[in-house]
């Protein structure tokens, strides 16, 4: 494989923090693994194996002894929620990214091996695994066992995917190399489960940015796996739906900015259009140009945002109502967009702002962790 020596690592240098990366792999190398079975959720109708959550604004019911069913708060996340899970896919996920990334800059097949050992653990082993749907995902107790908007909790997983063919490169085993078959081939699942189960569907047809974020899972599960014609599959429908049913003229998320965090849903929708437009984007349909006859397209949302990043105070839509001061931080549109225009305006801010902000709730909102595994 190529490392990041033999790739410049003096331009790399100039965008990302690679002795931080490193510092990272190095905290990996010594961390146990990660696996689903870790947590038993008890409200889940599913077994050990079955990914479970509850939706983060649902409370119990103060009108019932029983508090159900819950009722909604829009924005007032209840902490009280299992989100264990969620916590144990993150978790997993940064360590395997930071490890592929570390493997990606120095070649040392220790990051490799421990990366797949990770892996093994939370897709492959039949004792630990998590099996590829997510049927009791942002559960509500009293109303469902789970919802097709829970697909979004595997937003997270496209680091991982990311990661894959990067440890693939020169497999230091047959069994590393049968683990990471096995890993490509609990995506081709979980991305059928996604195109195909009415809960996917749900997901796929929302029209904010739950519909984008399940096409960046496809896009990013559909490259994995050699799925072509899905791929194009989300190229037409980036074009033909997502751009005119979400972004206004003014290249806005009107559907975003009237919910009780306008500024911080207004920047993830944009973080996942950006990554969507960096994945399907191809020598001869670059959707970086691309925008309908009205002017709406990519271009258009990041000349929206771009003045309240660098003038937050200016924003005229409202205050979040909760993790209002810990926006905005380092989201990979800056760099992607940055590198994809040349912008120096971009890349100066993608340079100042946080990148790895301590706040969980912020990081959860970043789908990339380590955009080395990207470019």
């Amino acid at each position: 494989m190529q490392t990041i020596g033999q790739l410049n690592r003096e331009h790399w240098a100039l965008y990302l923090d690679l002795n931080r990366i490193i510092s990272q792999a190095e905290a990996a190398l010594t961390a146990p693994v990660v696996q689903i079975t870790a947590a038993i959720a008890p409200q889940s109708p599913g077994s050990a194996h079955d990914y479970y959550s509850n939706g983060d604004y649902w409370w119990p019911n103060p009108d019932t002894p029983d508090g159900l069913p819950y009722v909604r708060r829009d924005g007032k996340s209840n902490p009280a929620n299992f989100h264990e899970h969620r916590i144990l896919l993150r978790r997993m996920r940064f360590r395997v990214a930071s490890l592929a990334a570390a493997y990606r800059i120095t070649g040392e097949r220790r990051y490799a091996e421990k990366a797949v050992s990770l892996l093994d653990a939370f897709f492959v082993n039949a004792g630990t695994r998590m099996n590829p749907h997510l049927l009791y995902a942002q559960a509500v107790p009293g109303v469902c066992d789970g919802r097709g908007i829970g697909v979004i909790d595997t937003l997270h997983l496209i680091d991982v995917a990311a990661a894959v063919p990067v440890l693939d490169q020169e497999p230091a085993s047959e069994a590393d190399a049968r683990v990471l078959r096995e890993v490509s081939t609990w995506f081709a699942t979980y991305l059928q489960w996604m195109n195909e189960h009415p809960q996917g569907v749900e997901e796929r047809n929302e029209a904010n940015n739950h519909g984008i974020c399940w096409f960046v899972q496809a896009a990013a599960f559909a490259r994995l796996t050699g799925r072509h014609d899905l791929l194009d599959g989300c190229r037409e429908q980036y074009k033909r739906r997502l751009l005119g049913e979400q972004m206004d003229t003014d290249g806005s998320f009107p559907r975003e900015l009237a919910r009780t965090k306008p500024y911080a849903y207004s920047l993830f929708t944009l973080d996942n259009l950006v990554t969507l437009t960096h994945i399907l984007s191809t020598e001869n349909d670059n959707l970086w140009e691309y925008q309908l006859p009205d002017g709406r397209g990519i271009k258009k949302g990041i000349s929206f945002i771009l003045p309240y990043l660098e003038n937050k105070p200016a924003w005229p839509y409202g205050r979040d109502v909760e993790y209002d001061a810990c926006w905005p931080t380092g989201m990979s549109f800056l760099l992607f967009a940055g590198l994809a225009y040349g912008s120096d305006r971009l890349l100066a801010l993608w340079q100042r702002l946080d990148q790895q902000p301590r706040e969980a709730e912020v990081r959860r909102n970043m789908a990339i962790r380590q955009p080395l595994l990207w470019m």
